[in-house]
């Protein structure tokens, strides 16, 4: 297995196969033991966070009947923002990774459940728990790491275009949700590649726009006109609602794939994956957020990030009595439990999308005092020829390595 960021130091460079291999069976262990004590208690948690979720909903679409008055506004937006990040994240989300699907429940299943979000649960699973969960931080085959639109590593070539990344990674966080419809179409490379007359392509279009239809109409039509007088500060509500779900879980899945220090990997070094090296890139490719019960239940439990990707299908509920678990191979094996308040996890993602956005070693190597000559090999770099940007960019790595 090859990391890809460059790095000094390989991080796994101590370990042998066997070790590799053992730390598998270790976490089979682990994850054998949460399957065989599952029960009623899982069953009661989820059932009640889907309870709470639907009053917390009704209650502040029901407030928010009368959003002409500010204070109704504040507390029926506050009300619905969070509603729908539990849907969103703590239900919805764990629901589609079959983490539930042991109750035999058919109203919280898989196979049956849709949520609110753009994107429609069949092509979101595809892309996710399929794809992403199968390719974790393999550039080129884990569309998930940086969703096609942000230069993730060091070793990818740099170019003017990647400028743009913190511009754009802001907008794509504001519209997430409509982002991801996107991401699960492919609609970039459908686009690059003129296949919008694939009957397939335009069979999940159809269902993006239906499923887009439907939540246009609840927020912005229905619900308002329940208002009265009060629509427009209802719409304005909803959307800000949406709009706090989106930054919210876009912040979550940045500080669980993209804090400096969490590794990428070449394509190659997936050939001949055991399921030990599978375990080890999931530890590897992942960052957890610590905090409070409650932050955890609003992050969907993502704030356990390492333990979802080991065990994804695990009820949500579990991971933080696994982690101190978790947290002890780390410790045996030499690896480092990447794990940091929200702020803290949130700074370092998009510490890391502004340095990729720029040239290899271009922040580093940028001080208060040389900052007019950088920022005039910046300018030669984005618009002098290929052969120009070549060689400065090869000169600021050069120096940032030095």
């Amino acid at each position: 297995m090859t990391v890809l960021q460059k790095k000094s130091d390989n991080p796994i460079e101590h370990l042998t196969p066997e070790d590799i291999e053992l730390l598998g069976k270790e976490l089979d262990e682990i994850r054998q033991g949460v399957i065989d004590s599952r029960g009623e208690s899982d069953a009661r948690y989820i059932r009640k966070v889907i309870d709470v979720h639907r009053k917390i909903e009704l209650g502040s679409r029901a407030v928010l009947l009368a959003s002409g008055f500010p204070p109704a506004w504040i507390a029926g937006t506050i009300g619905l923002s969070i509603a729908k990040i539990l849907e969103n994240m703590e239900i919805g989300h764990n629901i589609l990774h079959g983490q539930w699907d042991w109750m035999r429940d058919p109203k919280i299943h898989s196979t049956t459940w849709e949520w609110d979000m753009a994107s429609p649960a069949e092509q979101w699973k595809h892309s996710h728990n399929e794809l992403h969960h199968t390719y974790t931080n393999v550039v080129g085959k884990d569309n998930d790491l940086g969703y096609g639109i942000m230069r993730v590593d060091e070793d990818q070539p740099w170019t003017p275009m990647h400028l743009g990344q913190p511009l754009w990674s802001f907008i794509n966080a504001c519209f997430f949700e409509y982002g991801i419809a996107a991401y699960d179409l492919e609609l970039a490379a459908v686009i690059a590649k003129k296949q919008t007359g694939d009957p397939d392509f335009r069979r999940r279009a159809r269902q993006v726009l239906v499923k887009i239809g439907r939540q246009v109409r609840k927020d912005y039509l229905i619900h308002p006109l329940l208002s009265g007088p009060n629509f427009l500060s209802t719409v304005a509500a909803n959307f800000t609602a949406n709009l706090v779900r989106n930054l919210w879980s876009n912040s979550v899945i940045l500080c669980g794939h993209f804090p400096e220090g969490v590794e990428t990997f070449e394509k190659k070094s997936i050939e001949g994956e055991t399921r030990g090296d599978w375990y080890l890139r999931q530890m590897l490719g992942s960052a957890n957020i610590s905090g409070s019960k409650a932050m955890h239940i609003l992050t969907g439990n993502l704030s356990h990030q390492i333990e979802h990707h080991l065990f994804p299908d695990l009820p949500s509920n579990r991971y933080a009595e696994i982690a101190p678990k978790i947290r002890d191979l780390f410790d045996r094996y030499g690896l480092n439990y990447h794990t940091a308040p929200l702020p803290q996890q949130v700074g370092s993602a998009w510490h890391k999308i502004i340095r990729l956005s720029l040239p290899n070693g271009w922040l580093q190597n940028t001080t208060t005092r040389n900052l007019p000559s950088q920022l005039g090999k910046l300018w030669k770099m984005t618009t002098g020829g290929p052969k120009v940007r070549r060689r400065l960019v090869r000169e600021q790595a050069a120096l940032a390595a030095a």
